[in-house]
């Protein structure tokens, strides 16, 4: 057995390539995450040559440093192939552990498969060493060597597929080198030399000493330069990154320009603090006079309590801030403006800084403004014609009475003229016609005057429970749908809404009725209402029946006023549609229609789950583009 010892500056040389080839595999381990096919394959060669090829290298400056006093040489073969386990063992990891759809789990298979790998490394290795004498194992310390190279392996996994910063990379390169480095001299301690012939050791001292520190110089001369190479492609990623945050932040700043926006940042704690140039030029407020809250100076007096509480309220809430005010700009005019504002939150959860921006909508409240203005102008035009058109209709439904009153004394006359009979049939065929359109006219009338009291109606919007209020409607117009064989369902778990009642049920009135008046005689009638979520906290109510249908090209015209599609054997004036529209709208949704002619027709009404001035759902806060 020879005396046997280490070369310090050796054995801290292998540590330091451990610990610099383990941050950076883990380093370019963690690029994976996120990067396309061609990309990730890159990095994970890359990480699998920095973490393989590194800790071959320190197993090799490890040997050298190992003063056994006997000659040694190396199999080149042997050494390469210990150099090929290292490197592939550790990308095949890498490669499990990383694909798609992995779990956290997946280490534990994944960290065993890589340090046996490592440790069949170390005793090929070993095995490729060629001395005169012979080399003997300990078996429990070569248990306690892989026992290390398994622990060290699965925790270098769950490193690199953890997300990091670099203070955490260069922790776990510490821990992970040191954990490699005392694998090795484990294994080392595990093995025992017995030279064949005395005298060796100081021959060995004299001849092969330089040698082997020139040897390890060069191994790792060569390693750090592979690491260095890495540490320059990790480099360019980065400016790459830079590159491609510099251009992100400059589209978002010219897509905030195109909306007419203004982008402003606070504090964690809803501040205004730095440089704020767009809000500085918005405003003509200084740094020191929008600093905290001082930007609400510029808020109208009349927004500016309602602003500042709904701010403190979502900043409390960590939620999405919408809000609208009216701000002073520099020129002394008010201008309207909508503000949405959104967290940005660190890796850890914590709020970064609020994002917001205030986009001008002044010229649209004011196009708003002009056309509630004549709306309501129109509405009551409508009104006073409608009303002023009864004035003249009365006297002539008064006349035409005068002239049924009058026509026997006419017949009276006529008695002995030949064209008596003639003449008596033209007025009755005249007064009738008279009589049908004042009859229409008065039908006309009324509705105009219908639809303008619709619009200038005010909504109480209350909870509505739609299955009770729809089975209601249907429960009414029974005698009707029985009369014509058909069954009217009303599914029975309709969405709760928040609405105008009295609105909602002249909705669905008008087109469940709609709906039994033009069914198919040839077929059982059958009407369905049913509902499903829509986006953006809206309901879809679909009525739809198995009667006539409607032809395509009449689909737009039915929600006209006074305009009806079909052969028309039923009574009506053509308003019912177009009245259900207006007060589809006026609750902030929409309606649609799909028909097939002969098969049937559906009517879909669109509503808000709430009211119209009800508050928007709260957008999920915004994450750092670096996670």
């Amino acid at each position: 057995m020879m005396p046997n010892g280490y070369n310090p500056a050796l054995v801290a040389l292998s540590i330091a390539i451990a610990v610099f080839a383990s941050y950076t595999a883990l380093d370019l381990a963690s690029r994976m995450r996120g990067a396309g096919p061609r990309l990730r394959l890159a990095w994970l060669s890359g990480a699998a040559l920095a973490m393989g090829g590194g800790i071959w290298s320190m197993h090799f400056v490890g040997m050298l440093a190992f003063e056994m006093g006997l000659p040694a040489a190396y199999d080149l073969g042997l050494a390469l192939l210990s150099l090929a386990l290292a490197v592939g063992v550790t990308g095949a990891a890498l490669a499990y552990v990383a694909r798609e759809g992995s779990r956290t789990r997946d280490i534990l298979v994944g960290g065993p498969v890589m340090g046996l790998g490592v440790a069949a490394m170390h005793y090929t290795g070993m095995a490729a060493m060629r001395v005169h004498g012979s080399v003997a194992y300990s078996p429990p310390v070569v248990a306690v060597s892989v026992i290390i190279a398994v622990t060290a392996a699965t925790a270098a996994l769950w490193l690199t597929v953890r997300p990091s910063g670099v203070g955490q990379k260069l922790g776990a390169a510490g821990i992970m080198g040191l954990a490699v480095a005392g694998m090795h001299y484990t294994g080392m301690a595990a093995a025992t030399f017995t030279a064949e012939a005395a005298g060796v050791h100081a021959g060995h001292l004299d001849v092969a000493g330089v040698n082997h520190q020139t040897l390890a110089l060069t191994v790792a001369g060569a390693t750090f330069v592979i690491l260095f190479l890495a540490i320059l492609a990790t480099s360019s990623d980065q400016q790459r990154v830079a590159r491609e945050l510099r251009a992100s932040e400059e589209r978002f700043r010219a897509a905030v320009q195109a909306v007419r926006g203004v982008l402003w940042t606070n504090d964690p704690q809803g501040r205004m603090t730095g440089e704020q140039p767009g809000w500085a030029a918005l405003t003509g407020q200084s740094r020191a006079e929008y600093e905290g809250y001082g930007w609400a100076n510029a808020v109208h007096p009349d927004d500016r309590a309602a602003s500042v509480e709904a701010w403190n309220r979502t900043v409390a809430a960590r939620s999405t801030f919408v809000h609208e005010h009216r701000v002073r700009a520099r020129d002394g005019t008010w201008r309207h403006f909508a503000i949405r504002a959104v967290p940005v939150l660190e890796a850890q959860g914590a709020i970064r800084e609020w994002v917001g921006v205030h986009t001008d909508i002044t010229e649209q409240r004011e196009a708003e403004g002009e056309l509630r203005e004549s709306n309501e102008e129109i509405q009551r035009y409508a009104y006073i014609v409608s009303h002023d058109l009864r004035s003249p209709l009365v006297n002539v439904m008064g006349f035409t009475s005068e002239l049924e009153a009058t026509r026997e004394e006419v017949r009276a006359a006529l008695k002995d003229h030949p064209q008596a009979g003639r003449i008596d049939a033209d007025m009755e065929e005249a007064l009738g016609f008279i009589r049908a359109a004042i009859t229409r006219m008065e039908g006309l009338i009324t509705a105009i005057l219908k639809l303008s009291r619709e619009g200038r109606r005010r909504f109480d919007p209350e909870p509505l429970v739609m299955t009770d209020l729809l089975r209601s409607l249907a429960d009414a117009q029974r005698h009707q749908a029985e009369s014509r064989g058909a069954v009217v369902t009303i599914a029975p778990d309709l969405p709760e809404i928040v609405a105008d009642r009295l609105a909602v049920e002249q909705i669905f009135a008008n087109l469940i009725d709609n709906a039994l008046k033009y069914l198919d005689p040839a077929r059982p009638g059958r009407i369905d209402v049913t509902a499903t979520p829509a986006p953006g906290g809206r309901v879809r109510y679909a009525v739809a029946d198995n009667g006539r249908g409607i032809a395509p090209h009449d689909h737009a015209r039915v929600f006209e006023l006074f305009r009806r599609s079909g052969v028309q054997d039923r009574p009506g004036e053509g308003i019912g549609l177009a009245h259900v529209k207006a007060l589809t709208r006026a609750l902030g949704g929409r309606i649609e229609l799909s028909s097939t002619l002969g098969t049937g027709t559906t009517f879909t009404v669109t509503l808000p789950r709430g009211t119209a001035t009800g508050k928007r759902a709260a957008a999920e806060p915004a994450r750092l583009a670096a996670e």
